[in-house]
């Protein structure tokens, strides 16, 4: 699939990846003769024999039975305020966005809890390719949080005192010769540390590859020239030391941290950076609150520049420091135009009894049960619990506590005490989601109804492919992080999901928490003075499921773009292949255990093969598919329309591999019905004139 650097901002604009309020005009601008001899065989098989017009009478019944529309609907007002229709008024309709197969979102009630919804999520935010050797850019940022995203990420490092740049002469040659050796040394160095933590079959495997020349950063003729990590550090400290004797005023410039993916090659740019450009464009299409994940690398002292940075950048969007410990997690609509810093908690700064404080509320959970005076060592004078205090947290104060509603906590169970503290959120990867589903499933989900959670691909995905987010929403994860440089099934569900809704998506009933109420208490002897309190309302427990029966008829297609690399209409054999993503009934999913996984599993793959369904190939942009009858799903039990999704794409028929031309993914409960027309966007997810008209049959009970 096709990996992309981010787009302009104006051009980000027009592409897809989830959430992006802002539903582009979609009005069919013209329709080629492949397109209009269906709309017209349509038109007249409901057109009156004597006047071969349509009066008021098949003008109802043709948006109420055909198309399942309400009259009253904005989007069919003005087709059924007529007495009568003639073609001319049938093709305006059917070429204006009411036709569209995606129904505008419905307004969405913003007062649950936070982990009642879904976010619109993105991992690694600053790469713009692969996991290894990309560039970092802060125009990424920018990308996607113009394109909908609602949590990006940063991973930050001590800043490089090398890249400070001097105001001294430039006439100082040996200085820059400095400079330079320290930057190579440093690259050298980065690459060992990367080549290190690489397992000997993979390291095999990409030592044939491009990529894996540039993690060894080494040919055949280089070998001999590899410098050992001993050495590394020695040069370092004499180039450092040489430059810091040949410049006698400390440099004009100030360290500040940096963003890169560590023990790689990628790219680096500045921390501030990246915090200037979320503030340029966190909130320009959305005023949803924004979750900014900090992964945290620094030494203190890079800490406090970045705490700095954070309240000098971000002014007026962060959220002040509550007086009290929430009760539970606040709503978006409580939340509008804030940053929420998502960062690792280190509890308040500890006072041991003889110490001057003889509480120890303050103490972290994992230490509340330790909380007898032992010996002090005889090294430190240290007690044994201040010392376990003392590595409890490696996050100064000061950056922890601009964690407000999103304090991150490092996962050991979910029966920690922090697991019931209604600020935390886990953060596991794919692959530690699915540990913690098999041997607890439905704790797994309890858990993720009332607290966060966020998830993220495994770092085995060097070429930043996705995860399949469907699953981990199933398992109620609020948070699923996606590498949105990369246009794959995973990117493709996120826009399915989140098409048109600002970033965030209620969760279906079963799957959300409990919702706080508003009462007014009177207190006191002064009845006038009333006091806010908040009950929470209980939760539904009970998950809707449905059968589905889906039947879509391909008739035709126009302006399809060609597959990346393609310049020849006449090559372009395009077919259409639809595919229904759901999953087996929530009971089923939660059997996810240890005694059947391997059974669970097969039964799911043996299910998702058979609800996809393809036409026979055609030739050029402008195909006639010639009603070609898919029947997608015949009797699918156990489906949860809100979390099912139906994808159309379009490939070239080629010898091997089939390239893909363009698509369009679509939310079960958002798919109408009738004659209507999917909008394609290509294989870089941006918008194309590209349609199909399709028939859509869809029954569930």
């Amino acid at each position: 699939m096709a990996e992309t650097a981010p787009l302009p901002p104006n051009e980000s604009l027009h592409q897809a990846g989830g959430g992006r309020p802002a539903v582009e005009n979609r009005s069919i601008r013209e329709i080629k003769s492949s397109t209009l001899k269906y709309l017209e065989q349509i038109y007249a098989a409901h057109a009156s024999a004597t006047d071969k017009q349509w009066d008021k009478e098949t003008i109802f019944e043709f948006l109420h039975h055909r198309q399942a529309d309400n009259v009253t609907d904005q989007s069919s007002a003005e087709m059924a305020a007529n007495d009568e229709l003639d073609l001319a008024g049938f093709l305006r309709y059917m070429t204006s966005p009411a036709t569209d197969v995606l129904a505008p979102p419905a307004d969405q009630d913003l007062s649950f809890p936070l982990a009642s919804y879904y976010i619109s999520s993105s991992h690694n935010t600053y790469l713009t390719g692969n996991q290894l050797s990309s560039d970092s850019d802060a125009d990424a940022y920018r990308n996607v949080l113009l394109r909908g995203c609602r949590c990006v990420e940063i991973d930050v490092w001590n800043g490089d005192d090398s890249d400070v740049e001097s105001t001294e002469s430039s006439s100082d040659s040996s200085m820059d010769e400095d400079a330079r050796e320290v930057k190579a040394i440093r690259k050298a160095s980065r690459r060992e540390r990367l080549a290190s933590k690489l397992s000997s079959s993979l390291a095999s495997k990409l030592g044939k590859t491009s990529l894996g020349k540039k993690i060894t950063g080494q040919s055949a003729t280089e070998a001999d020239s590899t410098t050992k990590g001993e050495e590394i550090g020695s040069t370092i400290k004499k180039v450092s030391s040489s430059a810091s004797k040949k410049s006698s005023s400390p440099p004009p410039g100030v360290v500040e941290p940096r963003v890169l993916h560590g023990y790689t090659l990628t790219k680096e740019i500045s921390f501030r950076e990246v915090c200037e450009a979320i503030r340029e464009s966190a909130f320009v299409v959305t005023d949803l609150p924004l979750i900014v994940s900090l992964e945290v690398h620094c030494c203190q002292q890079q800490q406090e520049a970045m705490v700095n940075i954070i309240n000098e950048v971000w002014a007026g969007l962060l959220l002040p420091h509550p007086d009290d410990d929430c009760k539970f997690l606040p709503s978006p609509a409580d939340l509008r135009h804030k940053i929420l810093v998502k960062v690792k908690y280190a509890p308040p700064e500890i006072h041991l009894p003889g110490a001057g404080n003889d509480s120890v509320g303050n103490l972290p959970p994992d230490v509340k049960g330790d909380t007898k005076v032992e010996p002090k060592s005889q090294a430190t004078g240290t007690t044994t619990t201040q010392q376990k205090v003392k590595k409890a947290s490696k996050i100064i104060q000061a950056l922890s506590a601009l964690g407000v509603y999103t304090r991150g906590v490092s996962f050991k169970s979910l029966s920690q005490p922090e697991a019931k503290m209604p600020t935390h959120i886990f953060s596991l990867s794919e692959g530690g989601v699915a540990e913690v589903h098999e041997s607890e499933a439905a704790r797994l989900f309890e858990h993720n109804r009332e607290y966060l959670m966020r998830t993220y691909p495994s770092g085995m995905r060097i070429g930043s492919s996705n995860l399949d987010p469907e699953a981990f929403w199933r398992k109620g994860i609020q948070i699923v992080a996606l590498n949105w440089q990369k246009w794959d099934e995973g990117m493709m569900l996120n826009e399915g999901m989140f098409a048109g809704t600002g970033g965030y998506v209620l969760k279906p009933r079963g799957y959300r928490g409990k919702k706080p109420v508003v009462v007014e208490i009177t207190e006191g002897d002064d009845k006038g003075k009333k006091v806010e309190k908040v009950a929470p309302a209980p939760a539904c427990a009970t998950i809707q499921h449905q059968t589905l029966e889906l039947t879509v008829t391909v008739l035709a297609a126009q302006n399809i773009p060609l597959p990346e690399y393609d310049d020849r209409e006449s090559g372009f054999k395009p077919y259409v292949k639809i595919e229904l993503h759901t999953e087996p009934p929530h009971d089923e999913h939660l059997s996810l255990t240890k005694s059947n996984t391997n059974t669970t599993k097969a039964t799911a793959r043996a299910k998702e093969g058979q609800y996809k369904a393809r036409t026979k190939t055609q030739r050029g942009i402008h195909p006639d598919f010639k009603s070609e009858v898919l029947e997608v799903a015949k009797g699918v039990s156990g489906v949860v329309p809100e979390l099912a999704f139906v994808r159309f794409l379009v490939k070239d028929d080629e010898i091997g591999r089939d390239d893909l031309a363009a698509w369009a993914c679509v939310r079960l409960d958002r798919l109408r019905s009738g004659y209507r027309f999917v909008h394609l966007l290509d294989n870089e997810g941006k918008q194309s004139d590209g349609v199909i008209l399709v028939k859509i049959e869809k029954k569930l009970a």
